[in-house]
């Protein structure tokens, strides 16, 4: 089976060309296949398919083998798989993924496509849809309790649930020890990532991440994205700003006349190969 490792700022993933390969069972692929020990190491596993109402359709799975509705970073890399690949000669691709379609403009280099921006749809706020227990119409500024410590919280889906919290001196965060803590909270049924926010201007914030399913990784852009909107509406941030991540730099604006929410980050091909195991 053939394969491609690749990255957005250090959220990496193995990509599989659908169009070409087969996997019957794609939990074990994927703990397999992410293992950095005894597979070929990965944040997860990421499948290019056919679709019949996009361009494309990505399926995206974490390195535990579960399902994920949405990924950023991914997202952003299968935008320039299929182009570099020849998949398609357009410039602007929609992608077809768990948490609806996404639209990619695609920016060129010198080597194939090296940025792209990501139409990531409005962000959900409804509590119930998020999915987040909480009684208010949005859930901004609330009290979450994790092992004895209160936090102030804003619960914001991006397709999928997303806790951020602000606080300073995020990079000595024992993020090993609370992540696992926030993500399995019983406030959030269908557990959540949970993004760790340190404020350094209105146009600047730098973020770590703890991933439903994956742990903590480089760079997560649907939590940037959602790191974006919980800042405006707490009234930290302007509508544009730069997320600073482990992994680099994002680019996100929440566009104030439609609603949307678009990601700008670089997309990188890391090494392709060819491994020998069937699913």
């Amino acid at each position: 089976m053939k394969f491609t490792k690749m990255h957005g700022i250090g959220n990496d993933y193995i990509y599989i060309n659908m169009f070409e390969e087969k996997i019957d069972d794609v939990t074990a692929a994927a703990i397999f296949l992410s293992d950095r020990h005894f597979g070929i190491g990965s944040d997860g596993l990421v499948l290019i398919m056919p679709s019949e109402v996009a361009d494309f359709r990505m399926r995206m799975f974490n390195k535990d083998g579960s399902e994920a509705e949405m990924c950023g970073n991914a997202i952003r890399c299968v935008g320039k798989y299929v182009y570099d690949n020849k998949m398609t000669s357009k410039e602007t691709v929609s992608i077809q993924t768990q948490a609806g379609i996404k639209t990619l403009i695609l920016i060129p280099g010198r080597e194939g496509i090296e940025s792209v921006e990501v139409n990531m749809g409005p962000p959900v706020l409804e509590p119930a849809k998020i999915p987040v227990l909480c009684d208010k119409d949005i859930c901004v500024d609330e009290m979450i309790e994790v092992n004895d410590k209160r936090y102030h919280f804003t619960a914001v889906s991006m397709g999928n649930p997303h806790c951020v919290i602000y606080q300073d001196g995020i990079d000595s965060l024992d993020l090993e020890r609370i992540g696992p803590l926030f993500e399995t909270h019983k406030i959030f049924p269908k557990k959540t990532n949970t993004e760790f926010v340190e404020v350094i201007s209105r146009n600047e914030l730098k973020m770590r991440v703890w991933e439903r399913g994956a742990g903590e990784t480089l760079a997560c852009g649907t939590g940037a994205c959602a790191v974006l909107v919980a800042s405006v509406l707490n009234d930290v941030s302007d509508r544009d700003a730069k997320i600073k991540l482990l992994g680099g730099d994002l680019l996100i604006r929440w566009d104030e006349t439609d609603g949307n929410v678009y990601m700008q980050g670089p997309a990188t091909k890391v090494f392709e190969g060819e491994i020998n195991t069937t699913f």
